[in-house]
Order: structure tokens, then sequence, then C-alpha cells
């Protein structure tokens, strides 16, 4: 389970989308994960699929590595469809047994709401796929820079979310290893009940703790060694300068966007009940 928990880790290839900055990577994700709200029928999916088909492709990122990202939250794929499949009242009854019933408007709302959840982890994770966590630290600083001005610390926000996503795969490489220690020396971790399923958690949690602690404590220890003291005054190896594939992945999100807005309103398809 651990090894298939790919959130945060960079996939090394050479792509197009790993040489763009990592400014136009943070914002046209952020444009792609809006552009999944402002559209409810199957064009705007049917736009949003081909968009993130085309944007894997060009990036060179194996399709199994991001499904494999989303087994993870398959839990949280199922509980949300079922609540909304269940509990949204609507339209046809289609089905009814005991105290459910599922209608049009549950099964629409559950279908697009469990795409829309599976595009938004898969957008997300593949600006991590393509961009080094140095590189997102510095593309996030330099876009809230002018919250300096109102005294925003944002050098130090940009280095805590660096630090929290290159301690992902460490914590998870960390977690894997306990694990492999603890099964070595005759711990049961996949028989019993809940709580007994919980209980055997117990000798993997506090070593882990233990060794993130620690982890944290020679972090602290080497940036005080070097004589940090934030972004003030500080320069940059490698700045960020856009360049024409920039501007160009700038002017295709933004004509997807608008895509997205209007597609479904000038030509709208419905299948069923979708």
């Amino acid at each position: 389970m651990v090894r298939e928990i790919t959130i945060g880790q960079y996939y090394p290839v050479d792509s197009i989308l790993h040489k763009l900055d990592p400014r136009v990577k943070i914002v046209c994700t952020l444009i792609f994960l809006i552009s999944l709200f402002v559209q409810n029928n199957v064009t705007g999916y049917l736009l949003a699929t081909i968009f993130l088909v085309a944007v894997i492709t060009l990036s060179k990122v194996p399709a199994s590595f991001i499904i494999r990202g989303l087994k993870p939250v398959l839990i949280l794929l199922l509980f949300t469809g079922v609540m909304n499949l269940f509990f949204t009242q609507g339209g046809a009854v289609l089905a009814h047994f005991w105290v459910f019933t599922i209608t049009e408007k549950g099964l629409r709302t559950a279908v697009y709401m469990s795409i829309r959840l599976i595009y938004l982890i898969a957008g997300s994770s593949l600006m991590t796929f393509t961009t080094t966590p140095n590189a997102l630290t510095d593309g996030i600083e330099t876009l809230l820079n002018p919250l300096n001005k109102i005294r925003v610390p944002v050098h130090e926000i940009a280095m805590i979310m660096s630090i929290a996503l290159r301690f992902i795969p460490i914590l998870l490489e960390e977690t894997d290893k306990i694990m492999k220690a603890q099964i070595a020396r005759g711990a049961d971790l996949e028989s019993g009940n809940m709580i007994q399923k919980m209980k055997s958690m117990v000798p993997i949690l506090v070593p882990l703790f233990v060794s993130a602690f620690r982890r944290a404590n020679d972090l602290a220890m080497a940036m005080e060694s070097r004589c940090y003291r934030g972004g003030e005054g500080r320069t940059k190896m490698k700045p960020l300068v856009y360049e024409s594939r920039d501007r160009a992945a700038y002017a295709i999100t933004i004509l997807f966007f608008i895509a997205m807005a209007a597609g479904g309103r000038i030509l709208p398809i419905h299948l069923w009940i979708f």
C-alpha cells in the first residue's frame, strides 16, 4: 500500500512539460482544477479528458504511474460516489430498496463527482511529477511575492511547502522499511479485526515518528549551520524567466478554460440521463 502512494514524487524524464517554468505549471494546474467546476455535462468532461490525456502524453509520465497514485484514494472515491448516489434526490426514480433511493440526479451527480475527483488528483499530481521540489518552491515564492508588501512571510511559506513535499517520499520509504523489519520479526499486520489491525500499527508509527523528528532536527541543525536566515536579500542561482513555450502553455490553457466554460452551453451533449 505504501508503494502505491506517488503524491509529492518527482518523475525524472526529458519532456516539454518538465522544461516549463514552474510558475506556468502552478497557474495552469489551478486553471484546470477550476475548469472542472465550471461545467457539469458530458461536453465539458470530454474536453477535460482530451486535455488531460494530451498533457499526460506530453509529460512522458507513464499512465500506469498516475493510475497507481489513485489507488490510495479509492476508498474516498467510492465513499463520495455512494453518498451522492443515495442521498441526492431529484429527477425520476431509477431504483428503490429499503431506505435507499437512486434517482437520475443522484446517479448523474455521483458519476460526475467521481470523474471530477479523479481528474483533480491526476492533474495536481502531474504537477509534482514534472516539477522538482526546489523549482516548485521558487515558483510558489515568485507568484506570492506581491504579498510581501503586506508583510506575509512568503519565503517561509514556500520553504515549508517544499520541505513537506520533499519529506513525503522519504517518510513513505521509511515506513516501508519499518514494515518489512517488523514483518521479519514476526509481526502480523494483515490478519485480525479493525481494532487488532490498529494495534498492530503501533510498532510502525512509534519508530516512524521518532525517525521523522530526528530528520527534522537534523534538517534544522543543517540550516542553522549554513546561516540560513530566510529569504530577505537572498539571490537565486537559477532565476525564473518566461520563454516562448511558457507563453504558449498559458495560451493553450486559457483557450481550454474558455472552451470548458462555453462548450456545454453552445454544444451540449446528453447521453441517457447524463
